[in-house]
C-alpha cells in the first residue's frame, strides 16, 4: 500500500512538477485540519444544546430550580458561561458575550489555514500552468522548423494538471470552511440569546407584577 502510494506521487511529481507536490502535501494537512475540527466540534458538543435551551428557559419563566437542574444535565461548552450568569459571578452583557467569544476562538482555531488554503490552492495550481506552458514552448522552441503538434499538445495537458490539482483542493477546502463558518454563526446567535435571557428573564418582571397587585388593591380599600 505504502509503495502504490509512493508512486503515484512520484508520478504525479513527474507530470506536474514540484507544484503539485506542494498540492498534495497541502491537501494532506487540510484533511488533518478538518477531521481534527470536526473531532473538536463533536468533543465541545457544538450544535446540541437541548439542556442549555431547557435551563435558559426555565430560568427566564422565573423557574430557578429547573433552570439549575437542566444545566447541571447540559454538556455544552457553553453552560460555564451560563452558570457565570446563574450564579451572578458575572451580570455584566459584556462580560458574558467575552467567555463566549473566548471559547468561540477556541472552536475557530484553523479557520485561517484553511481559508489560505481555499484562496491559494488555485494560484498554485495556476503558477504550475504558467511554468508548464513555458517549459512546452520551450521544447517547441527547440524542436526548430521539424515543430510535431503532439510535442505542444502534451505539454499543455500536463501544465493544465497543475491547475486542476489546485482546484481540486480549494472547492473542498471553501465548501467545508463555509460550513463551519455557518455552525459557528448559529453558535453565536445561540450564545447570544442565552446571555439576554439569563441577564433579562421575563419571569423576574412577572414576579414584581403579581407581588405588586395584592398591594395597590389593599390600597383602594384603604
Amino acid at each position: 500500500m505504502i509503495e502504490l502510494v509512493k508512486s503515484a506521487v512520484m508520478q504525479a511529481a513527474d507530470l506536474g512538477g514540484p507544484v503539485v507536490l506542494v498540492l498534495i502535501a497541502t491537501s494532506i494537512a487540510t484533511v488533518a485540519v478538518i477531521f481534527y475540527k470536526l473531532w473538536q466540534f463533536l468533543r465541545a458538543g457544538v450544535g446540541r444544546h437541548k439542556a442549555l435551551r431547557e435551563a435558559v428557559t426555565a430560568w427566564d419563566a422565573g423557574d430557578r430550580a429547573a433552570a439549575r437542574a437542566a444545566l447541571g444535565r447540559s454538556k455544552s461548552y457553553l453552560a460555564p458561561v451560563i452558570d457565570m450568569g446563574f450564579s451572578g459571578q458575572a451580570d455584566d452583557l459584556d462580560r458574558l458575550r467575552s467567555e463566549a467569544e473566548a471559547r468561540f476562538a477556541r472552536l475557530e482555531r484553523g479557520f485561517r489555514f484553511l481559508d489560505t488554503v481555499s484562496q491559494l490552492a488555485p494560484l498554485l495550481g495556476l503558477f504550475g500552468t504558467v511554468l508548464g506552458m513555458i517549459q512546452a514552448f520551450q521544447a517547441l522552441q527547440e524542436a526548430g522548423s521539424q515543430v510535431d503538434p503532439s510535442i505542444l499538445a502534451g505539454g499543455i495537458w500536463v501544465a493544465l494538471l497543475t491547475t486542476a490539482v489546485g482546484l481540486a483542493v480549494a472547492m473542498p477546502t471553501s465548501m467545508v470552511l463555509s460550513w463551519f463558518e455557518s455552525r459557528m454563526d448559529a453558535e453565536r446567535v445561540i450564545a447570544d440569546h442565552a446571555i439576554l435571557s439569563v441577564l433579562h428573564p421575563q419571569g423576574r418582571g412577572v414576579s414584581a407584577a403579581s407581588a405588586e397587585m395584592p398591594v395597590a388593591g389593599q390600597a383602594r380599600h384603604a
